[in-house]
């Protein structure tokens, strides 16, 4: 299979956007989206998840940050499904518990062409930083959206919103880098009954 890469840029009248991103990569992250929380949990992804990833958002952040994060969401998941292409020969299925300190998560990832979001994580407390710990659902509904990708987020344990939330985002990282993986015993199958995904 060829290098999978793609890069992805998405303007709207409240967002400028541009992902690039290796899924064949080593980690290395650059994030500039105007929101620092929001930069952390997003070279969790590329660090954990061992993909290369460069995103570049201005917003209208005057307003508040949930079109960035949900427009983020978006075209990081437009990114991926390009990147990915018929899907032949990856994993397809991942799924991983994470801890941070009393904090625990659990993610499951499904790439299967089946855009899903189930997330239950009671965070206590509704501000991380500049960061509204509600815009973790927008992103990953505007992801698995574009990605079309079915993902179950659980935060099982916790007292501290930031360990919840990167408990959150590494958990996804580790179960996205298991489902993109490629599988040697399938190599060029698409993994699934039907043939397509």
């Amino acid at each position: 299979m060829s290098h999978r890469t793609a890069t992805v840029h998405r303007q709207t009248a409240e967002t400028d956007i541009r992902v690039t991103l290796d899924l064949d990569g080593h980690g290395q992250a650059r994030m500039q989206t105007g929101l620092g929380f929001f930069d952390h949990m997003l070279d969790q992804i590329a660090r954990h998840g061992l993909i290369d990833l460069t995103i570049e958002a201005k917003g209208d952040l005057h307003i508040d940050g949930h079109h960035t994060v949900e427009d983020v969401g978006i075209t990081l998941g437009q990114a991926v499904a390009q990147a990915l292409g018929d899907k032949r020969g990856i994993t397809r299925y991942g799924h991983a518990y994470v801890p941070l300190d009393e904090a625990l998560a659990r993610v499951v990832v499904d790439c299967s062409g089946r855009p899903g979001l189930h997330m239950q994580v009671p965070f206590t407390a509704g501000r991380i930083g500049d960061f509204d710990t509600q815009l973790s659902y927008e992103f990953f509904q505007g992801f698995v959206n574009h990605a079309g990708i079915t993902v179950h987020i659980d935060g099982l344990k916790g007292h501290n919103a930031h360990h919840q939330c990167e408990a959150v985002f590494k958990a996804f990282a580790r179960a996205l880098r298991a489902a993109l993986a490629l599988d040697p015993r399938a190599a060029g199958v698409i993994p699934s009954t039907k043939g397509s995904l």
